[in-house]
């Protein structure tokens, strides 16, 4: 996990300070190329809940015989519990892909909401990677805009249903997207081999909302690196003359591993072990939430990842921030950024920083005293849904 924090600065290129550092570094490299050697964790992180839906055991009950699954090779009609799913020839799938592309189609069928109908759908992208996507639509409410949302590291879309169905009941039709290696999407669960791959599907992604939809307001929204990913994404002029504002909770614009040295080794062992799972960057005991309800409820979930960050996602993530550093002049979108101050995973200082350089003139930044990074999930979390739907509807 990335923490933020200042990184420390070498003075002098031949002082003391210099030399520790380096044999520091030495010594970091040899445990790098000793930590093969020592065990490594399971990579089929859904088991790592201690409780498990009966449904999704069922699952796994397949032994140790690789299984296939065929999933569609073009982007399929949206189904819901009103219609029965389909089949299709197509690309093959690993059997852990395969057992959490079912259980996020599962939540989908399974929702019987009457004030608003939820839909799932399939893409391949030009890499041939299969992305899970979500659609709610209200059902009684004439739609004035749409929402295009983005996940968080870790997680993924149906952790965000109640707050679709809140926008849902304010007139908005909500688009979502399980971004690789997260969710019902391709991929080693938690494993970016490129987080430009992410933006590339987002750009793809909007282009069929708004092909579906013509003529209605189109707003993202993204949470921690989610909402790098839509940032970066609106930075392309074409993305930016498209979509009419951002909202972006606790963005990943400024994060830092938990020891300096793992910026200068993250480029190295992103090449040569880029699965590899660092407990020695994750920070322990970091909280997201101040409410015990919403964290047994995200951690027990077998669509969450809660294993340690794997060495190139850590690194994807240091460079979309970096570009971003670089770039929040380039923002001229409409935006909406809410971070907590208290947030040890992503810096709040960096959303100043983006409410600063940015050149928007439509800008807002709420700074909430004492919140923790999931800002959606903490007690207040209702309060900032509200802040959020509020700052949408006026600029419909």
């Amino acid at each position: 996990m990335l923490t933020s924090g200042a990184s420390g600065r070498i003075n002098a290129l031949f002082s003391v300070r210099a030399l520790k550092s380096f044999l520091i570094l030495i010594n970091a490299v040899v445990l790098f190329l000793l930590l093969p050697f020592r065990g490594r964790r399971r990579t089929v992180p859904i088991n790592s809940s201690t409780e498990k839906p009966k449904d999704f055991e069922k699952l796994q009950e397949c032994g140790t015989q690789r299984k296939m699954v065929r999933v569609p090779a073009t982007i399929v009609p949206w189904k819901s519990s009103a219609s029965s799913g389909g089949g299709g020839g197509g690309v093959a799938v690993d059997q852990e892909v395969a057992a959490r592309r079912a259980l996020a189609i599962r939540r989908v069928l399974q929702d019987d909401d009457p004030n608003s109908l939820r839909e799932f759908s399939l893409f391949v992208t030009p890499r041939g990677d299969t992305i899970f996507t979500q659609l709610w639509t209200p059902v009684s409410v004439r739609i004035r805009g749409l929402v295009v949302l983005m996940h968080g590291l870790n997680e993924h879309s149906s952790r965000y249903s109640n707050f679709a169905k809140q926008l849902n009941a304010e007139g908005f039709k909500v688009y979502a997207m399980d971004w690789i290696g997260h969710g019902g999407s391709d991929g080693l669960h938690a494993y970016v081999p490129s987080l430009d791959y992410a933006v590339s599907d987002l750009k793809s992604f909007l282009d069929k909302v708004l092909g579906d939809n013509p003529g209605l307001p189109c707003f993202c929204f993204g949470h921690s690196t989610g909402a790098a990913i839509v940032l970066k994404a609106v930075l392309d002029p074409k993305v930016e003359a498209r979509v009419a504002g951002v909202v972006l909770t606790s963005p990943a614009v400024g994060v830092q591993p938990s020891h300096p040295i793992f910026v200068v080794l993250a480029p190295i062992f992103s090449v040569l072990l880029p699965r590899l799972q660092l407990s020695a960057a994750n920070k322990k005991g970091t909280l997201v939430s101040r409410d015990p309800e919403a964290l047994i409820a995200k951690y027990s979930d077998p669509l969450v990842y809660t294993g340690s960050i794997r060495v190139r996602t850590g690194y994807e993530i240091l460079r979309i921030t970096t570009y971003l550093q670089q770039n929040l002049s380039r923002m001229r979108v409409p935006f909406l950024v809410l971070h907590g101050t208290a947030d040890t995973v992503t810096d709040p200082e960096a959303s100043q920083k983006l409410y600063d350089e940015a050149s928007s003139t439509d800008k807002t930044i709420k700074l909430f005293e004492g919140f923790l990074h999931d800002l959606l999930f903490e007690p207040e979390g209702q309060d900032i849904m509200n802040d959020i739907i509020e700052w949408l509807s006026c600029r419909l």
